[in-house]
């Protein structure tokens, strides 16, 4: 257990985020839940967390906003942040569209930006030997048929990440990356499962909680000389 450790879980009303958000505050942590649209949601997020025993509190910012972003956390400072919130708009690249590229782009690539530059100077400012996890993905590992928008925004995720480990390792507070594999939740609804499931070694999706037991492991005392590291959830596949 710790003890006045706050966490940011960008992304947290629904899906992966909520399952790190719940597992985090399990496991003694106090919750920043992010929404940009669901406000009901997540206050479903935030009432588990306080039955947990834990603080929670609601945000709402679209994470491609940056000056809503700077906004809303320029007076924050954290213990540790998780980059989860994320979108995708698939589509083969002859018909990409010039939006479907930008919006998946600014949101998912941009938005590390927006987010963590309020937030880690005051990290560094008050000493806090923090942790952050950022969120990426198999298909930027391996590639993905009709996904080079959300491919190419979360390679750069990686490059990022590993970037940013570089130069804040000597402060003491360590930059990870998860990649999940093809986990089950409301973004699959669509995918032919079926066919899917045969790629996969394990033959079976991966679940929420397995991401996010060890988001709560990367954030924890035991991690702290581990950084800049591509882990991925995937139940072998694409190895």
């Amino acid at each position: 257990m710790v003890d006045n450790k706050k966490i940011l879980v960008t992304g947290s009303s629904r899906g992966i985020g909520r399952e790190i958000a719940l597992y985090l505050a399990k496991n003694g942590f106090d919750i920043d839940v992010h929404y940009v649209g669901n406000q009901s949601k997540a206050q479903e997020t935030a009432d588990e967390i306080k039955v947990l025993g834990r603080n929670a509190e609601i945000l709402k910012f679209d994470i491609k906003n940056r000056e809503e972003c700077a906004s809303v956390l320029s007076d924050r400072f954290y213990y540790g942040i998780v980059l989860n919130a994320g979108i995708a708009k698939d589509n083969v690249f002859p018909v990409l569209e010039g939006d479907e590229w930008d919006e998946v782009i600014d949101t998912n690539l941009t938005g590390f930006y927006n987010v963590l530059k309020p937030l880690v100077m005051p990290m560094i400012s008050n000493r806090i030997k923090g942790r952050i996890v950022t969120m990426s993905s198999v298909a930027a590992l391996s590639g993905n048929r009709g996904q080079v928008n959300y491919s190419a925004s979360k390679a750069g995720i990686i490059g990022a990440t590993k970037s940013l480990a570089l130069e804040l390792a000597k402060r003491g507070i360590t930059v990870n990356c998860v990649a999940p594999g093809v986990i089950d939740t409301d973004m699959i609804k669509d995918v032919p499962l079926d066919e899917v499931k045969k790629l996969i070694p394990m033959k079976r999706l991966g679940q929420t909680r397995e991401v996010a037991s060890l988001v709560n492991y990367l954030m924890s005392e035991d991690a702290s000389y581990i950084t800049g590291q591509v882990i991925s959830v995937n139940g072998g596949l694409y190895l």
